[in-house]
This record gives C-alpha cells, structure tokens and sequence, in this order.
C-alpha cells in the first residue's frame, strides 16, 4: 500500500461515495503539536479572560460611582424623609439581596453538578452543609415560593392578555375609522366670514408657572389668531414666583396690547391648587359671562392662526357638544431616543386611542391642552376642581357624566414639546399616572349613581379607569420586571416563550403602526415601556391609595426649542419692542438682562489662567442616579446570570438587554440631562 494511501472500512458500502485524499497534504493532518494546547497555554487563556471580565466590571462599577459622586444633591433629595417611594426602593433591594444570594448557591450546585436529583437522594448520601442547604432550599421552594409565583404569574398573565385585547380592538376600530373615512363633519354650514357679528366670543387662556423658555413664543402664538379682535381675549395666567419673570411676561403682554391685541395679565397672590386654581380663579371674573366658549393652551403650545376656525364651527347646530381636542405634534420628536420613543408613544393615543373613542363614544380623556370648551358646559360640570393633579380629566368624565359630548380633530395639530430628560419625563408620568388613580377612587360613587346607560358606566369603570390605568402599570412591572426575574430561580414557574417575547412584540407593532417611521426603535421601545413600568406603578399605587406623592405637581421643563426657527423674528420683535418702550423700560430690561447673565455666569464651572479665573464656554451638567431603577438592573442582571447557567436561550437574552436598559436609565443615559 502506498504510503500516502488511507484505507477506509465500512460495515455496510451500499451507497458511499469516494473521496480520494492526498495524504502528503499537512493541512489536513497536522502535526499532534499543533493539534494539542499545553496547560500552560490553556492556564494563561483562561487568565487573560477574566482579566477582560474583571476589566469591564471595574469599569462599570467606576461609572457607577462617578454617578453617584456627581449627584449627592439628587441621592439626599430622594433619602429625604418626606420623599415617597422609599417603601418600593427596599423591596427592590431585599429582592435584589435575595437574587444574589440564590444566585451565589445556584453557582455552586452548577460547578458541584449538584442538580434536583438530591431532593429524592437518601439524606445520607447528602454531605457538607453547602449542599444541605441547596436540598433543603429546593424542596422549600417547590412546596411553598413556587405554588405562590405560579399563581401570580397566571393572574398576571390573563391580566396582560386582556390588555393586549384592548389595544387589538383598538387598533381595529382605526382601521376601520380610515377604511370607511370617518371623521366629524359640521353640521351647519361654515362661519359667515365677511360678517365678524357671526363670530362666537372666545376667552383664551394661557396658564403658565415659571415657563422663562417658552412664554413668548405662547404669547405670540395666541396673539396671532385669525379671529375678529372684538370677539376674543387672551388670559395669561402667570403663577411665576419669580418677580424678574413676572414683570418680563407683563412687558410682552403689553407689547402685544399695543399692536391691538384683546389680551390682559393676571397673575395670582396665593397660588393654590396648581393648574386648577389658576384656572377656577380666571373663570370667577365678571367679563367671562360674555364669552361662549374657551380654549386652552399650555406655555409651550405654539396653534396656528386657523386653530379657531377649524374648531369653533363644530359647536354650530351642536347644542350637547362640550369639547373639542385637537391633536398634539412635536417639535423636537427627533431630538433624542427619549423623545422619540415618547413620540410613539403619544402618536398612538392620539390617532388610535383619542380617536376611536370619540368617534364610537363621543368621549375621551380632555388632554388639557389645545381644546375648546363651551362654557356652559364647564359651569354645568362643576367647574375646574382642585381635588387631584389632573384636573382636565376630573372635568372631562364629569362633563361625560352629565351628558356632554365631546369631538376630537386627528387632523388638526397644536405644536408643542417633549420632555428632554429623564428626571422631566419620569415626574411627568408620576403625574399623569397617580392623578387617575386619585379620581377614581372620587368618581366611582359618581359614576355608579349617574344616569348614563349601563354600557358608559362599563366603559368608565373597566376600560377607561381600570384596565388602561391601573392593570396595565400593575402587570407590566410586576410580570416583567419580578415575577420573571425570579423564575429563573424558580424553575416550576417558568414563564412561556410567548409571553416574554411574540406578544409583546406584537402589542409593541401594533403602538408603533401610527408612527411608521419608528420602526427601527421596536426593540429599544419595548425594553423602555417596561423600564418606565416602575415609575407608572409607583405612581398608580400612591393615588391608588392616596399616599404623598400623588399630590406632588413638578412643572416639566420646558427647553423652548419651538422658538429656534423664529430666533431672528423673536430678535427683531424684541429691538422693537425697546424702541417703542419709555427709557426707564429700559433700563429695566436690561438690569433683568444683566441679572439673568451674572446668575449664568455663577452656574458657569471657571477655569484658572494664570491665576485668574473666568468662565468656562461649558456648562456642567448635574448627574442624575435613580436609585430604584438600578436596583432593579442588577436584580435582572443577575437572574441573566442564573439563567445564562440554565442555557435559557431568549430568557437570558431579554433579562440582559432589559438589565441593561434599567442601568442604562438609572445612570440618566438617556435623554438630554438637566443643568
């Protein structure tokens, strides 16, 4: 035989094909040698990868502290003893300390091939007190924990289905509102233009606190509405506590007053009951009487000058219409990932939720902005009511309760902003999620004894207050954000690979559907959506059961970007604006310019040049930690851990990407940070 030659026996050669190989190829016998990998070789591999890992954990865990470092201030003002939502941050830590702990034990039955064997094992074949404790851990957990979370894991689940239903049907009543092209339809005919004695008289209202970025442009905007002077006045009700801010929002009520404009201030010595009490104090003036209808807008909504023509003609021929709500569209939707996946967000309840529900129900949640009321409606409700932080939906379901009907307009738009920051977005959504809570627990005796159909009080009561307010914040953190971190310690209750990853995703498609362009973010926005389900359910269990901070209002900080485009129309209105002023006005204005330069120049970081100091070009920024956010990446981090061991496939890539997500926003990564 030749002696580069191999010879191949085969037991059964009835169907085989031939290779013929050169065996003086050394590609394809290589040498023991280099086949083989010397301990050594081995020992220093290893090695060099726990020194990568070790690497990368001090570098997060530096970050970390450098966070924490920079924000001292944020860390007492949430260890405050008057902060709420410590009770939620130690039960985060406990299950955190727990999770570690039985990660730590399942680490050592991984490498000791311990396995659920030992809990049918004789005890004496059970040695050291480490595996002890593992079997007894084991059988308490199949007899006691595991019956527990398999429960509460199947209640949630049907909770979530449900909801998941909810948003189909939805979503299906769009589709068919779009096939058919439903929308609302005046019933008269349109506004004589050429006679203004037609024109309804309307009251704007523009209520504002402490809003320096953003209140001109408001202003402006209102100031400019197609509508006869005669037959509209603009209220800006400012509740600024600071004087300087005062006297320059009076200043540009006075300019615009002098081009014309039917627009006075008010502004309010005891500033009670937030946005309500501006509100209820503006309504109690004499001259209101004289107005049929008002409209709303907050000191960042920029309408166009035909907002009032396209909504005001809705209420001729319509005596039980009440409101009127356009759409909200944002200018700086693209400005961060924040914003963007707010905009998806907010796109769906407006062109899914909103309008389906006005259309098949002729009611809604009043968004308490870019609407128009008759005021008649508003007297007949009750008025604005100072008893919860969400006053427009106190006065929408009492309006609903009364008979009222309300239209929405998907396509008439008010230009606005988004929150830019986490720290701003995360105490909106407290608001906007404690406040309902809050007014059920008030409405519900109202709602039960009112004389709308059986039908109404049904959709109030599960859907509009229970399902869409309280289930969902409820399911979404307690079934994503524990219950599923705790079954990869828990095996009995392991969650199905359809709740964990197809239905969400589907539900996530079907938010996205109205914001086409956002589908790139599908994932980043399913993995925010549970982030943000701690903040939701926090809030919802302080109104729920009227805890301090449901009561908390935090201004959202506005950054006035609308403006940027009409920077040089602002410039020259403002040059105008102090040629026309007296000498002593100023003077003011620039000792207001002066004072708002030095204040910057205090918050400026100085740098030192031969030996003087001077202002840096960079503001510094100040760190935010959110302490229960982190608390719950770790605890997901670590059930990746666990489940990493356990070759869980998608659970440990969702429990990855999802810890990460936490941490990500628990070092305020996300979003514009606030100075």
């Amino acid at each position: 035989m030749a002696p580069n030659s191999v010879a191949v026996t085969m037991e059964k050669p009835d169907n085989f094909s031939l290779l013929e190989i050169n065996g003086s190829d050394p590609s394809l016998f290589p040498d023991n040698k280099r086949k083989s990998i010397s301990p050594k070789q081995f020992s220093w591999f290893i090695l060099l990868k726990a020194h990568r890992l070790v690497s990368s954990l001090s570098w997060l865990f530096a970050s970390v502290k450098k966070r924490l470092a920079f924000s001292s201030k944020a860390i007492n003002e949430e260890e405050d003893p008057k902060s709420r939502g410590k009770q939620m941050y130690r039960f985060i830590k406990a299950c955190l300390v727990i999770s570690i702990v039985a990660l730590l034990i399942e680490i050592v039955a991984y490498y000791k091939n311990w396995n659920l064997d030992l809990v049918n094992r004789p005890s004496w074949e059970v040695r050291g007190l480490v595996e002890w404790s593992y079997v007894a851990w084991l059988s308490f957990r199949s007899d006691y924990i595991a019956p527990i979370v398999i429960t509460l894991s199947k209640f949630c689940t049907v909770l979530f289905l449900i909801q998941s239903l909810d948003r189909l049907v939805l979503c299906l009543g769009c589709f068919w509102i779009k096939f058919k092209k439903i929308e609302p339809k005046l019933k008269d005919d349109e506004l004589d233009l050429e006679d203004a004695s037609n024109f309804p008289m309307v009251l704007i209202q523009i209520p504002m606190c402490n809003e320096r970025e953003v209140y001109e442009q408001s202003i402006g905007a209102a100031s400019q509405l197609d509508w006869p002077k005669d037959r509209i006045l603009i209220q800006v009700l400012d509740d600024s506590d600071d004087p300087n801010l005062q006297l320059l929002i009076k200043e540009e009520v006075a300019a615009w007053a002098e081009k014309g404009v039917n627009i006075i201030y008010r502004h309010r010595l005891i500033r009670t009951g937030y946005k309500a009490g501006n509100l209820k104090s503006a309504m109690t003036c004499d001259y209101v009487k004289d107005y049929e209808f008002v409209t709303i807008f907050d000191a960042d909504f920029t309408p166009s000058p035909d907002f009032l023509k396209k909504t005001i003609p809705h209420f001729k021929g319509n005596p039980e219409l009440g409101l009127v709500q356009a759409r909200w569209s944002f200018v700086n939707k693209d400005e961060n990932l924040l914003t963007r996946l707010q905009n998806i967000n907010l796109c769906f309840h407006f062109e899914v939720e909103q309008q389906v529900n006005g259309v098949f129900l002729n009611f809604f949640g009043f968004n308490g902005t870019a609407g128009v009321w008759r005021i008649k409606a508003l007297e007949e409700s009750g008025g604005w009511l100072e008893r919860t932080t969400v006053e427009d939906m106190d006065i929408a379901v009492r309006a609903h309760l009364n008979g009222w009907k309300f239209i929405y307009l998907n396509d008439v738009e008010v230009t606005c902003e988004l929150p830019e920051s986490y720290e701003a977005y995360k105490k909106q959504q407290h608001r906007w999620h404690s406040g309902p809570m809050q007014l059920f627990r008030l409405c519900l005796p109202s709602i039960i004894k009112s004389k709308i159909s059986v039908g109404k009080k049904a959709n109030l009561i599960f859907l509009f207050f229970l399902l869409r307010k309280l289930i969902l914040p409820f399911y979404s953190f307690t079934l994503f954000c524990i219950i599923l971190p705790l079954t990869m310690f828990i095996p009995e209750a392991e969650l199905p690979l359809w709740i964990i990853c197809y239905v969400p995703i589907f539900i996530s498609l079907l938010n996205i559907l109205p914001s086409p362009k956002s589908f790139p973010f599908l994932i980043p926005y399913l993995l925010f959506e549970n982030t943000m389900s701690i903040t939701k359910f926090n809030a919802m269990i302080s109104g729920l059961f009227q805890l301090g901070s449901a009561y908390e209002w935090v201004v959202t900080k506005k950054t006035g970007r609308s403006s940027e485009s009409d920077l040089l129309a602002f410039a020259e209105k403002e040059e105008k604006l102090h040629r026309r002023n007296s000498e002593s006005g100023l003077e003011l204005l620039s000792k207001l310019k002066e004072q708002e330069m030095n204040l910057a120049v205090q918050e400026t970081p100085k740098k030192s040049i031969g030996g003087l100091m001077r202002p840096s070009n960079k503001i510094k920024k100040r760190n935010m930690v959110f302490k229960k956010e982190l608390g719950l990446a770790f605890l997901l981090l670590t059930a990746a851990a666990r489940s990493f061991l356990s070759a869980h496939g998608l659970h440990f890539y969702f429990l990855l990407f999802q810890g990460l997500s936490f941490l990500v926003v628990g070092l305020d990564l996300i979003g514009e940070q606030i100075n």
